[in-house]
Formats: structure tokens, sequence, C-alpha cells
């Protein structure tokens, strides 16, 4: 079968063939059987032939028997009546003179299905009994005609021979525009996918009518092309967002070397410290957090497992966090230990600490611990608190609720969009609550048992 045939045509002739096959073995089994069942009706015919003249031998001698019982008829063709010494002592009109079989091949017992030995042909099954009455042993000899059956037989051969043509042809011709029609919806699908470009992604396929495995694949693809058009869109977004963010400290080292290139007597320690250095600093910490950001899109977050110490890991996020001045930070941590990335892990306590030491009025408080089968580490703040409206926007990157968390704070709106992040890739999950008089408590629960590497 040639590749280039379309699918409609190759399902045409698949079906053409099956059909074709089925009808032949068929037509074989059927022809079979009824040759089989018209043999065995002449057999019947000529065995109770048989019966009724050895009853009459009970009576009557051979060439007394009635005339209706040496008669024939369509299936009857020939009857005999062979003595002790096997001559034919009483026939029917047209039977042959000599036994139609060897008087040796009948016994006491019917036999039925002999092959006629008189020539010219064998187109003859005989039926016989050998029978001892009081006028003497006699042989009882029935033939039958198998013409009628063989005539039947053929006749129906002919008969499939001529439909099957016609069935095959209607099998695929009506196959062929079976799929043709299926496949009109899978063109109309495949045609409008060809049109959607990257530039608008706002198109859907048709969904053909019916519940059927094309509306299925239609629907499963409009579904996919929304996911698409839903990433294409967060993607542009978080790249304006991240130029945007980029261009505000760009922006301010260039204005400060342009002072200083106009004015070389300002560029001092001063400029440096309180612009440049500070500006730079900035842009240095978001690019890091793109790039980690850019790491868990393509799967390749925490992909170093190994056993660590997370109450170690806040330990030192708490003496980092208090060297730099956010003295007032307060832990409780019991010794706690699971399999994960020791950076990352470090990275989710990190932004914790800082994301709640910059909203904090006075005081944070870290703790971590086990329970049940995860480990928990939550960070607690007495700041303003997040609505419960917005406790799950806060994880979408650059996203700040208002002028308490704006950029002049410090933060970039990242912190914990890479909470998150860090850990999903652990497995794990992260809530915000309302802490216990007023302020945000931040909540990470992180699997204790082993985890296979993180696949998105």
């Amino acid at each position: 079968m040639s590749r280039r045939w379309s699918i409609a045509a190759r399902s045409a002739f698949i079906a053409g063939a099956v059909v074709f096959i089925a009808l032949t073995v068929a037509g074989a089994a059927l022809t079979v059987v009824l040759y089989q069942v018209l043999l065995a009706g002449v057999d019947d015919a000529a065995a109770r032939r048989v019966g009724d003249v050895v009853a009459g031998l009970a009576f009557d001698s051979a060439a007394d028997l009635d005339a209706p019982l040496l008669d024939t008829d369509q299936r009857i063709v020939a009857v005999q009546v062979l003595d002790n010494h096997g001559n034919v002592v009483a026939r029917s009109d047209g039977a042959p003179a000599s036994p139609l079989v060897a008087p040796s091949e009948v016994g006491p017992t019917m036999h039925v299905g002999l092959t006629d030995d008189v020539p010219p042909d064998n187109d003859q099954r005989v039926s016989g009994r050998t029978v001892d009455t009081k006028f003497g042993r006699y042989t009882v000899l029935v033939a039958g005609d198998i013409e009628a059956a063989e005539s039947t037989v053929h006749t129906a051969l002919l008969l499939l021979a001529g439909a099957c043509p016609v069935v095959v042809a209607v099998a695929a011709i009506s196959t062929y525009r079976l799929m043709r029609r299926s496949l009109r919806s899978v063109d109309a699908i495949r045609a409008r996918v060809a049109e959607i470009s990257t530039s608008d992604l706002t198109e859907r396929v048709p969904v053909p009518p019916g519940r059927d495995e094309i509306s299925a694949l239609a629907t499963t693809m409009n579904d996919m092309l929304a996911r698409i058009e839903s990433g294409h869109a967060a993607q542009r977004q978080f790249v304006g967002d991240a130029s945007h963010e980029l261009r505000s400290p760009l922006t301010a080292i260039i204005s400060a070397l342009d002072v200083a290139v106009a004015h070389p007597e300002v560029f001092d320690l001063k400029l440096a410290t309180s612009t440049l250095v500070p500006e730079a600093e900035r842009m240095r910490v978001l690019v890091e957090d793109l790039l980690l950001l850019a790491r868990a899109d393509e799967g390749r977050l925490a992909r170093h497992r190994e056993p660590v110490r997370l109450d170690d890991i806040a330990t030192g996020e708490v003496v980092r966090q208090r060297r730099i001045g956010h003295r007032d930070i307060g832990i409780s941590a019991e010794p706690t230990e699971l399999r994960g990335d020791s950076a990352a892990l470090s990275r989710l306590v990190r932004n914790l600490l800082e994301n709640a030491a910059r909203h904090a009025r006075s005081h944070v408080e870290l703790t971590v611990g086990i329970r049940g089968e995860y480990a928990v580490v939550t960070v607690a703040d007495d700041g303003p608190g997040i609505p419960e409206r917005d406790r799950m926007r806060v994880f979408d990157r650059f996203v700040r609720l208002d002028s308490d968390r704006a950029r002049s704070s410090g933060g970039t709106g990242l912190g914990l969009a890479i909470v998150a992040e860090i850990a999903t890739a652990h497995g794990g999950e992260v809530t915000i609550s309302e802490r216990g008089g007023g302020g945000t408590l931040v909540t990470v629960q992180l699997p204790l048992t082993k985890l296979p590497d993180s696949k998105r």
C-alpha cells in the first residue's frame, strides 16, 4: 500500500480487504456446511427406504415385494435386493443389474454413505443392510442422487461469488466516505492551527458537534491554546516588568555618571556610595532573581538533593540578618533534617526573613520544626499584614501591594515568588495567614521523605 494514499483511501482498502477475507472464509464454511447437510438429507432418505424394504422382506419374499418399495423419486434413484449369493433378485426401474456396491461392504447394521461403484460416474451415495428372513438372507441396497446437492452448492457458490465484489465495493466506498466526512473536521482544525501565529493567540479551532474523539481533540487543542496564550501573556508581562525594574537602576547609574562626566569635581566617594553602589547592588540582586526564576521555569531548580539540616540553615540566615542590621529577629529551631538543595533552601529562608524584616514594625520570629511528615518553617512579623484577598497574589512576580511594599522599600516584588518556586521544586507549599495579635505569618511545609528530582 502506497504511503502517499490518504487515510480515507487506506481505510477503504483495509475495510474492503477485511470484508473480502471475511466473505471468503464465511462462504467456504457455508458451502461445506450446506453440502454436508444436503448429503445427510440424501443419506437419511436412502436409509429410510432401506428400512422400509427390510420391513417388507419380513413378510414377503423379494419377488413378492410391494411395488412402491421399489419406486424411485427425486432423491432415490435405485433400489436393489440381493440374495445370499450376491445376485440382484429385485430392483427398481433403471437400476443396474449388477450390485451398486459389493455385498461384503454391507453388514447386519445400517451402512450409509457408501460410494457407488457402478460406471460411468460415482454420483450416488448408497445405503445398505443385510437381513435374515424366513425366505433367506437378503442384502438391500438403496442409492440416493447427489447431483441435486452438487447443483445447489454450485449455485450457492455462484451467488456468493457474484455478491462478494458488490459487498466489498459497498464496504470500501462507505468507509471512504465516512472517513472523508470525519476527517473534514480534522482538516478544519489543521487549517485553523496553521493560521494561528504568536502575534494573535486568541484564535481557537472549531469544535465539531457531537461527543466523539475528534470533538475531544478539538476541545483539548483549544485548552492547550488557552494555556499557551496565558503563558505568552505572562511572559510578555514578565519581560515588561523585568525591563522596567532594570531600567530604574540603570537610569540612576547613567545619570550619576553623566553628572560625573559633566562635573568631574562632584565624582567622589559620597556619590559612589550613595548612588552608584546601591543601584548597582539592586540591579545585581534583580538579575540573580530573574536568573533563578528562569531556572525554575525550565525545571532546573533544586535538582541537586542531599541531606541538609534545615535548622542550621535557618540559624545561619538569622545570624546573617542580624549582622546586616536586622537585630530584632528571634529564632526557635529544633533539629530538622531533609533531602534538598542547600543553596535553594537558604535562599528560601533568606527571602522570608528579608520580606518580614522589611515590613515588620519591631520584631520578626522564625521557627523551624517537624509536623508529622513535613518540615515546617514559619516566619511571623508584626507589620501591617496582608489582606486575605491578596494572600495568593503576592506569590506572583513583580507584585507589590501598596506603598509600604513599594520599590523604595528595597524589594523587587520577586522575593515571595522565588520562595514559592523553591518550595514547589521540593514538593512543598507556602501559605500566608494572619499572625495572632496582628501582622503576617508565612508557613512553608516541605516533605521529609526522599523525593525524586523535580520535573515540570
